[in-house]
């Protein structure tokens, strides 16, 4: 069975999110083939995609390797975040629909029970689901995509620590639905806003090692 290049372009994509290939790291299309276990078609096709998003970089003489984004490149994306983000909630007062609002108020039940508790790995899994809803209540593709090729590249580009008061990040989002909900567009962006500037502290810049993306631009395990 053929594996599409969109499957081989998000294995490959995680993979450098995670750090496996660090930054400046080539990406072969042998070696990429053989760890997805795909021809090179897929691969390239995968490798294309991922240079349009800004992932990857082709070098002359090197091919394609993993991109190098700068300190300012990755401050604009928390900058593009506390844009996109009360964007989409603004929209979504619009546009939402009863099933994103039912997703949406269990998930801030979810997160305010588990803040109370402290279970801090359960509640960035459960952020993350939060605002991927509200992004798809805008009922917007094209911000929708914008908005996931973001916190993707945030998710390469930075750490996430948890906010100083988790109890009242989940409340503020909470404050977000029910305006979503009424179809307060503007009372909607402006609390999503807050919530963004709010949890902004929570993002530390990484630190890679190239070592691995080395050995594996080389062949070498």
């Amino acid at each position: 069975m053929r594996i599409p290049a969109h499957a081989v372009c998000t294995a490959i994509r995680d993979d450098i999110v995670s750090g496996f290939f660090g930054p400046g790291g080539r990406l072969t299309e042998e070696v990429l083939a053989r760890r997805y276990g795909v021809s090179r078609v897929p691969v390239r096709e995968a490798l294309r995609t991922l240079e349009s998003e800004g992932f990857v970089t082709t070098r002359r003489h090197a091919g394609a390797c993993v991109a190098e984004p700068g300190e300012q490149e990755a401050e604009d994306l928390l900058e593009l975040r506390t844009l996109l983000e009360p964007l989409a909630a603004a929209r979504a007062a619009r546009r939402r629909t009863e099933a994103h609002l039912k997703v949406l108020r269990g998930l801030v039940r979810l997160g305010q029970e588990r803040a109370r508790r402290g279970q801090g790995e359960d509640l960035r899994a459960l952020e993350t689901w939060f605002h991927e809803t509200l992004a798809q209540a805008s009922g917007s593709p094209g911000l929708i995509a914008l908005l996931t090729q973001t916190r993707r590249k945030i998710a390469w580009l930075y750490e996430t620590g948890s906010p100083a008061r988790p109890v009242d990040s989940w409340a503020g989002r909470g404050a977000v639905v029910d305006a979503v909900a009424r179809g307060d567009a503007e009372r909607a962006r402006a609390l999503a806003a807050l919530d963004a500037e709010r949890t902004a502290g929570v993002f530390r810049p990484r630190v890679r090692s190239l070592q691995r993306a080395v050995n594996i631009g080389s062949g070498r395990n």
